[in-house]
């Protein structure tokens, strides 16, 4: 894989998205549907997943693809891909609190290797540059040239009092369960991929999930974490959380930043 030229395909894709959402949340109204697993979907995934998927087949033809929005690319077997999630949060969207991402990353030998996510709603933009290391590209967003990049890094976490991010939508009592198990001096909830990012930058120390995700909602915010010197384990036993899974679920997992002693469920 030339990593610049992904680089630069995944960073436009993301912000050109970004936009045909933006277009559609900033309008009157819009129409949700429920998929066949009964989660919303509406015209905004639809469109900006066409506009990602054309966009990565024309650039990178012989890589397979897989993307939330068509059900016939969670099928896909093969040891390298590409994986979308076009809009992530989409409850967050539909209810117009802004948390919502788009996800797109380079997956190999089970690794998400690059990746990059952006939060059109807060103009927030995180990715893999093209060496692996996570930026959050800061100021005017252009599209067609690379504006001012800040390298990010996972906090040195104090461990009398962890900084803690937890899902807006799907908090539930198994989760405070388990962040109940540390020192904590602050929590925050975010929606969306933005957890992963929040850790990526030191924001916050350790994101828990004991619910349901898809490797597409996962993938690139782990890659930018990764990249930012964090990691992604498995809930049960703390080993790497791994893509290409049959059916691309994911268990329940931990992201965090070095320095925590974790603790079992």
């Amino acid at each position: 894989m030339d990593f610049d030229k992904l680089t630069e395909v995944i960073r436009k894709l993301s912000l050109e998205a970004g936009d045909i959402i933006m277009d559609i949340y900033n309008s009157d109204d819009f129409d949700v549907r429920s998929k066949s697993d009964d989660s919303p979907v509406t015209a905004a995934d639809e469109a900006a997943d066409a506009h990602i998927s054309a966009g990565l087949r024309a650039a990178f033809p012989d890589v397979a693809l897989v993307t939330e929005e068509q059900a016939e690319s969670h099928s896909v077997t093969a040891n390298t891909f590409l994986i979308v999630d076009p809009l992530d949060g989409t409850k967050e969207f539909i209810h117009r609190r802004g948390d919502f991402t788009v996800n797109i990353a380079y997956v190999h030998d089970g690794v998400p290797l690059r990746g990059v996510v952006y939060a059109p709603a807060k103009g927030r933009l995180f990715y893999t540059n093209a060496t692996g290391d996570s930026v959050e590209e800061v100021g005017e967003l252009d599209k067609n040239t690379v504006g001012t990049t800040v390298p990010i890094s996972v906090s040195a976490p104090d461990k009398t009092g962890l900084m803690v991010v937890a899902s807006k939508s799907h908090r539930d009592q198994a989760t405070d369960d388990y962040i109940n198990k540390y020192a904590v001096n602050d929590m925050k909830s975010a929606g969306s991929s933005l957890k992963f990012c929040l850790v990526a930058t030191g924001e916050a120390d350790l994101y828990p999930r004991v619910g349901r995700t898809m490797e597409w909602d996962t993938a690139a915010g782990h890659a930018v974490l990764s990249g930012a010197g964090g990691h992604v384990v498995r809930f049960d036993d703390h080993t790497p959380l791994t893509y290409g899974k049959e059916g691309f679920a994911n268990p329940f997992f931990i992201a965090y930043a070095p320095g925590i002693d974790l603790k079992l469920p």
